[in-house]
């Protein structure tokens, strides 16, 4: 872990009230094909407005797997669930269950799919 990487993860954590659950690390749940293509889409253009339709950045920081290295997975999906304080992310909870915040940040890790 690179010095202050830890910390953003805690300041991300003080900030959502969710502890040390932030911090830790697990697998992306299997998702059904039809939720898959739904997330797909999703990130595609709703996150896409803001991130560009390629992901490459825009308004949002660029969402490719370069720019994303070596932050955590757990990070990626409490940013997805509980937005950024003082940035313009908002928290997608209220859509998104923490499963799905989980694919989504695993693929992102990995290289989003097209739709």
């Amino acid at each position: 872990m690179r010095p202050g990487r830890g910390l953003t993860c805690l300041a991300l954590a003080c900030c959502t009230g969710l502890g040390a659950a932030v911090c830790r690390t697990q697998a992306a749940p299997d998702l059904d094909p039809v939720d898959q293509q739904r997330l797909i889409h999703l990130v595609r253009q709703d996150c896409g407005s803001c991130h560009g339709l390629r992901l490459n950045g825009g308004l949002g920081p660029a969402l490719t797997p370069q720019a994303l290295a070596g932050k955590p997975p757990a990070y990626l999906e409490q940013a997805i669930l509980h937005g950024l304080p003082g940035t313009a992310m908002p928290g997608w909870r209220g859509m998104l269950a923490p499963d799905e915040a989980a694919w989504i940040a695993a693929r992102l890790l990995k290289g989003f799919p097209e739709e």
